[in-house]
């Protein structure tokens, strides 16, 4: 039997490693700022707010519609995008708590 090597990590790794994936990329970063910002569901082209083409944003969008972190609904021909808040909270925490386990130590040498 195959196994996928992601497999081979537990869910909460793997949960993890799919909310960072998410997030490795400015254009995604800044996505989800200017969702935040705005505070609403954007309907039409939200490539008119970034310095990429539209086919390039949509392969954004479509990294985060994945991961949960936003919703795109179809309304008429347009998409509307929004922040799924419920899973940003649930990124807070998968963050927080990722952080949260890795201790420095008091004689900490590396600079």
């Amino acid at each position: 039997m195959v196994v996928s090597k992601t497999e081979l990590f537990t869910e909460v790794l793997q949960e993890q490693a799919n909310i960072f994936k998410a997030l490795a990329h400015p254009a995604r970063l800044q996505i989800l700022q200017f969702l935040a910002e705005t505070k609403t569901c954007i309907s039409g082209d939200i490539s008119e707010e970034l310095p990429l083409s539209r086919t390039t944003v949509n392969q954004h969008l479509k990294e985060l519609k994945d991961s949960g972190l936003i919703q795109g609904h179809v309304e008429g021909v347009k998409m509307n995008y929004c922040l799924d808040y419920e899973k940003v909270e649930e990124m807070k925490k998968i963050i927080t708590e990722f952080l949260n386990e890795i201790k420095i130590p008091d004689n900490f040498c590396c600079k």
